[in-house]
């Protein structure tokens, strides 16, 4: 019989009673195994390169550094550790900037164990996962369109080609690849390379931070 995999798990959270909560819930979880916690930023750092943990389950206000400087120092200096928010604050500027520092996973704090622990699974098996209400956002953001003007003119950024532009745009839609697929008329196969490649040429790592990006770059307004 395999042994069923473990993952092991740092807390960082400034408010002791939250932070103890967590552990104490993330210790009932069965294969979660909680490697250490900490109480800001700099102690998150300091904790990961001491005990390696597979995820890190990240506040956003702290003091000393905070959740989004933390995870983009984390991600820079131990890429193979990933990164799950956990937070009161779910308004468009804490997500876009979590998801841009590197984070895999953005839940709020009235998230129940069995969310907190598919998130941690998802991240841990390279998948984002984002609560639902998050992922609402993103998506009003994006269809909102960027209120920056727009610089499609000059060119597309970091050498995107006006097809994978265009499935980016799906993507940042929430379209699947088979529905991107009708809608371009194209294959599914086609549209996966295409993804491949702006994602090489983007350095994205999921359809997260792809959102993020169109929405960074105006790359996806109204009426497209």
């Amino acid at each position: 019989m395999t042994e069923e995999r473990v993952t092991r798990v740092v807390v960082v959270d400034d408010q002791t009673v939250v932070r103890e909560g967590l552990v104490l819930l993330l210790e009932l979880l069965p294969g979660l195994e909680v490697a250490g916690s900490a109480g800001d930023g700099e102690q998150a750092l300091e904790l990961v390169a001491r005990v390696s943990p597979d995820v890190v389950l990240m506040d956003l206000r702290m003091p000393r550094m905070d959740g989004v400087e933390a995870t983009a120092r984390m991600r820079e200096l131990h890429p193979e550790v990933e990164v799950v928010v956990l937070t009161t604050y779910a308004d468009d500027e804490s997500i876009f900037a979590a998801l841009r520092a590197g984070a895999r996973g953005f839940l709020t704090k009235d998230a129940g164990a069995d969310e907190i622990a598919r998130a941690i699974e998802a991240v841990r098996g390279g998948h984002a996962q984002l609560d639902p209400a998050v992922q609402r956002r993103l998506v009003e953001a994006v269809t909102a369109g960027d209120r920056r003007p727009k610089s499609r003119g000059s060119g597309l950024p970091d050498g995107l080609t006006p097809r994978e532009a265009e499935v980016l745009a799906l993507i940042a839609r929430g379209r699947s690849n088979a529905e991107i697929a009708r809608e371009l008329f194209i294959s599914e196969a086609t549209v996966k390379t295409h993804i491949n490649n702006l994602f090489a040429k983007a350095n994205l790592r999921d359809r997260a931070q792809a959102v993020t990006y169109a929405f960074r770059n105006g790359l996806v307004g109204e009426g497209d």
